[in-house]
């Protein structure tokens, strides 16, 4: 068993009502912190994620002399010192679980003129880095990872970086974010092909502080030496937050939630694709644009879930979300198939095989795959499962609870405050039975 602290204990059945405002997004949270300490002048950000994982990039540019205002509502200023100005932190740079601060970290960092190490957490430290640290290399960086391809990573400084063009094995938004920052700092072009669409905050991001980037079909390039200017930044919700709570109300009985102002990015929108397709009720309202991002009021009613084929080409803009797709495919009617996931194996934990574990014992048939896994629908029955310190896991096996037929009690949640750090409050509220033990 993990030996995380803190255990959920959710009560079977209930319903969800009411209308939420979600955490901020932590994808966008993370860059806002990165692109507003490169840029020069003082950017503005509201709507920023308090959580454990974006206040430790908050507090990695700290360490390296930018001067960020403590969080306030989610409301803190930078006084950005521009692509050449940040210092040596004098130690290492620990981003704690967080793979977005230290894959995208190293990209930057590559093109400083001082060394540079950067460590995470037991869960970090296990997750692959040679992904961002061989194309680095290939542009002319020296970034040595642990044994096996993890961290930690050390980072030498001094290097002259040069653009290159960079067909990805494999579809991650943060190996393509990486390298952009990187060729901020290169000579020429860096250009990265995606096999698959993938988030594009990076790019939409850039541009809001003034960068040229060029997206034409898979492709996503821009020229070294750009500059950035300070901008204000509004952060919406996070759509991977809101999952819990689309899921939770489509499973339930007699619910009906209303969660505001959530981004609803076209590279991040597949978990509504999926459930639709299972014949979940939801309808996008007051769509809009907040900054450069679009965001939506999203309604959800209870609905009754059909088994699907999950199409491959919906995988990369749900990759978060599937641990939740997994608990909305346990209350489906039918057999639900995803493939094309192998992903999901390298994440804060092997999601595939810690959800097939903990839903089989709560009385579901799965049949794990090599790049994805088979979930039979069927009777919760409710039990005490092991989240493994993954904050997505955690939080999806708590709506479980909607459907059990006796309590389920979580293992090792610790992680939750990553990513959702009122998730339990939050969650209470619209109506689900738990309690933080």
């Amino acid at each position: 068993m993990s030996n995380g602290s803190k255990k959920f204990r959710v009560e079977p059945g209930g319903s969800l009502s009411g209308s939420f405002v979600l955490p901020g997004d932590k994808s966008i949270s993370h860059r806002s912190i990165m692109l507003g300490s490169l840029a020069k002048g003082t950017t503005e950000v509201t709507g920023f994620l308090q959580g454990a994982d974006s206040l430790a990039t908050l507090e990695a540019f700290r360490a390296m002399g930018v001067k960020i205002s403590d969080p306030a509502e989610g409301a803190l200023t930078i006084t950005g010192v521009g692509l050449h100005g940040l210092k040596p932190a004098g130690k290492a740079l620990d981003v704690g679980n967080s793979g977005t601060s230290m894959r995208l970290l190293a990209g930057i960092l590559s093109g400083q003129s001082f060394d540079s190490e950067l460590i995470g957490d037991d869960s970090l430290s296990r997750r692959p880095m040679s992904r961002v640290a061989a194309p680095l290399s290939l542009m002319g960086a020296r970034v040595d990872t642990g044994a096996g391809g993890t961290p930690p990573l050390h980072i030498q400084g001094g290097k002259n970086l040069v653009g290159i063009e960079y067909p990805m094995p494999m579809a991650s938004a943060q190996v393509k974010s990486c390298l952009l920052l990187a060729g901020l700092y290169a000579q020429g072009e860096t250009a990265v092909i995606e096999p698959a669409a993938t988030r594009d905050h990076t790019e939409r991001m850039l541009r809001a502080f003034g960068v040229e980037v060029v997206t034409q079909d898979s492709r996503a390039s821009l020229l070294g030496g750009q500059e950035l200017q300070a901008t204000s930044i509004q952060v919406p919700a996070d759509i991977s937050s809101a999952t819990f709570f689309i899921v939770a109300s489509a499973i339930s009985k007699n619910s009906e939630v209303r969660l505001l102002k959530v981004g609803v990015n076209p590279t991040r929108d597949g978990i509504i694709h999926i459930l639709r397709l299972m014949g979940a009720d939801i309808e996008m309202e007051n769509q809009r644009l907040l900054g450069d991002e679009p965001v939506a009021d999203i309604l959800v009613r209870s609905s009754p879930l059909q088994a699907i084929d999950i199409p491959e080409h919906l995988v990369p803009l749900a990759i978060d979300e599937f641990p939740a797709v997994f608990v909305a495919a346990a209350c489906a009617s039918g057999t639900t198939r995803l493939t094309g996931a192998a992903e999901l194996r390298v994440k804060e934990t092997d999601r595939i095989q810690v959800m097939a574990d903990g839903l089989k014992i709560l009385g579901i048939k799965c049949k794990v795959l090599d790049d994805g896994i088979e979930i039979t629908g069927g009777l919760i029955k409710g039990g005490k499962v092991d989240s493994c310190g993954d904050h997505r896991t955690a939080m999806s096996f708590a709506i479980a609870a909607l459907r059990s037929q006796k309590p389920i009690e979580i293992l090792d949640c610790d992680n939750v405050a990553t990513s959702f750090p009122n998730f339990v409050e939050l969650a209470s509220s619209a109506g689900l039975g738990i309690q933080e033990l």
